[in-house]
């Protein structure tokens, strides 16, 4: 409890309940959370006792399971989970089914985020969950095999069975859910579905037509062939298994992915999993709460309600939940606060303690106990990449040495990021995030390190060859300045030319800029042109206006930050 509610619930004065934390030692503010054993002390003195509130079923709603009538059951769509190995043609598959492009936009060339997404085939829908396919998202890709009813195993037939191919099916066998083995890439030279039939019958996947029970569909995303046949066996697994759920019921779900959004506030992807979701219903999701105020699908096609297996964007929550955050409609508002508050105040004592820890191990000198452990903050665009990261930074143990994450959050790097990492002695990992200049400013004043990228494999690659002491950069990216655009004009010839004041440092010619929005990186390139007026400039300074264009990308707004940098070459001694 905070202290301010401790001072409540007793009677007290604030000033007075600060007093007696003092006596203890204790030097804390009034919104400050002190734990049970100070609470119990205090307690005692004032004549009061402690007992524990009575947690009900409803409080413990994640364990809360309603029993349906068989009767009120009716056929739902299946929810079909895409897993296998990096490069093996998971995400052309999925826009192969849904016609769209997802594979350029992404960083790297690997999907990044866990998208949900709903086709029709003759007349019934499939519900499709897109998990990343690298190592680094084994925590995302564990989440998606709990709400799904079907595995696609996608293996590529002139790659064959990998390791992610492993722990996909690791995963799906886990989760007790039928696997579907698309044998991809058969229009290769190279191609060799035999040797992937025979491999993936060594891991207890034994073909239909050997004698064993699990169907296998050669296809070719990128030429379309055999993905009707595809469609069809889900749905002919979906009739054999009967699917069902009751929409007749308070809505259950699982929320897919959640980011912060500027004009719309927290935005989550969820899967109706039983009951149906309307707008205006109040939930309860993981640490937050709300009323759903929007829904609509992947297409921005808007609902007034969500039936089961049916994913949808919605808007209301009053945080950004985490994905994985198990979502349940309540009738009564005030039971949705108090259960949401009741967990907020358990993560932020959580939070404490690890930060007092850390302080603590400081203030003793006790060296080989902090040498032993990093502690890192991670700031991410999305609650997935988070959960990616910080599942793959906690399973490293190099030579003794472990990765503490103290805080995960979504949206840029702010100033309050920065204090908890000097006060718990941490090193900041940006994803797809930046500082402002001024946060930047802050960091080197109080010496806390800042880690920016845009892969999350180079995360792990980067923390792993530090803990071993190998970390050895050949380049360095200089941060050289920053410019906000004021203006923006339309040239057919040239695109699009932002009219930009340079906030800090310098912009020069032929520098790699980022495009900043809302703290978020929406494109990495390179300065097309540069201009004072009318003439061609070689570097703009602080304190000036200049004319900009960045290569191949024309969708810049007013309001962006421009920020330019410099490879440089790391001398190695």
């Amino acid at each position: 409890m905070s202290v301010i509610d401790v001072a409540h619930g007793l009677g007290i004065s604030n000033a007075a309940m600060i007093k007696k934390l003092m006596q203890l030692g204790m030097m804390t503010s009034v919104n400050e959370v002190i734990d049970r054993e100070t609470i119990e002390i205090i307690a005692l003195e004032e004549g009061f006792t402690v007992k524990d509130e009575v947690v009900t079923d409803v409080t413990r709603y994640d364990e809360f399971k309603i029993e349906d009538d068989p009767e009120s059951l009716v056929k739902r769509p299946p929810i079909v989970t895409v897993m296998g190995h990096v490069d093996h043609g998971k995400t052309t598959l999925l826009d192969t089914i849904r016609k769209s492009r997802v594979v350029e936009g992404e960083a790297g060339g690997i999907t990044q985020h866990i998208g949900a997404y709903q086709v029709v085939r003759n007349g019934e829908p499939i519900t499709f969950i897109d998990t990343p396919g690298h190592a680094a998202f084994t925590e995302m890709r564990a989440r998606g095999a709990k709400v799904t009813d079907i595995v696609i195993l996608v293996v590529g037939a002139d790659d064959g069975v990998q390791p992610q191919t492993i722990e996909a099916i690791d995963h799906a066998k886990a989760a007790k859910v039928p696997i579907i083995v698309a044998v991809n890439k058969i229009d290769r030279v190279q191609a060799n579905p035999e040797r992937v039939m025979t491999d993936l019958s060594e891991k207890g996947l034994i073909p239909e037509e050997w004698g064993g029970d699990t169907p296998f569909v050669m296809i070719s995303a990128l030429k379309n062939q055999g993905i009707d046949k595809l469609l069809e066996m889900i749905q002919l697994i979906s009739d054999l298994e009967e699917f069902k759920a009751n929409p007749k019921r308070l809505a259950r779900g699982t929320v897919i992915e959640a980011s912060l959004d500027k004009g719309r506030g927290p935005v989550a992807t969820l899967i109706v999993e039983t009951g149906t979701l309307r707008i205006g219903d109040v939930i309860v999701v993981g640490n937050t709460y709300g009323k759903v105020r929007t829904m609509q699908d992947d297409l921005k096609n808007r609902f007034k309600e969500a039936i089961p297996s049916q994913p949808i964007e919605i808007t209301g929550l009053d945080e950004v939940p985490e994905a994985g955050d198990i979502f349940m409609a309540f009738d009564d508002e005030k039971v949705t606060r108090q259960i949401a508050s009741q967990r907020q105040s358990r993560q932020r004592e959580g939070e404490l303690k690890i930060v007092k820890k850390r302080s603590l191990d400081n203030m003793l000198g006790d060296i080989e106990s902090s040498d032993k452990e990093l502690t890192v903050i991670i700031k991410a665009d999305v609650q997935g990449s988070i959960e990616a990261i910080k599942g793959l930074l906690e399973k490293m143990d190099i030579d003794g040495f472990h990765v503490n994450v103290v805080r995960g959050s979504v949206g840029s790097i702010t100033e309050s990021d920065v204090t908890l990492a000097n006060a718990s002695d941490a090193i900041i990992i940006g994803f797809n995030v930046r500082p402002t200049s001024s946060v930047r400013k802050i960091a080197d004043e109080q010496g806390v390190e800042i880690r920016l990228y845009s892969v999350i494999y180079r995360v792990a690659e980067d923390i792993e060859s530090a803990l071993k002491g190998m970390l050895d950069p050949t380049f360095e990216e200089i941060v050289t300045g920053q410019a906000e655009v004021r203006d923006t004009f339309k040239l057919s010839k040239v695109g699009t030319i932002a009219g930009c004041y340079v906030t800090d440092g310098v912009i020069k010619r032929n520098a790699l800029v980022r495009i900043i929005r809302d703290g978020v990186v929406i494109y990495e390139g390179k300065l097309g042109s540069l201009k004072r007026f009318k003439d061609d400039a070689k570097e703009v300074r602080q304190g000036f206006e200049c004319g900009l264009s960045v290569e191949k990308y024309d969708d810049i707004k007013v309001g962006d930050v421009i920020e330019a940098s410099q490879m440089r070459e790391v001398e190695v001694e």
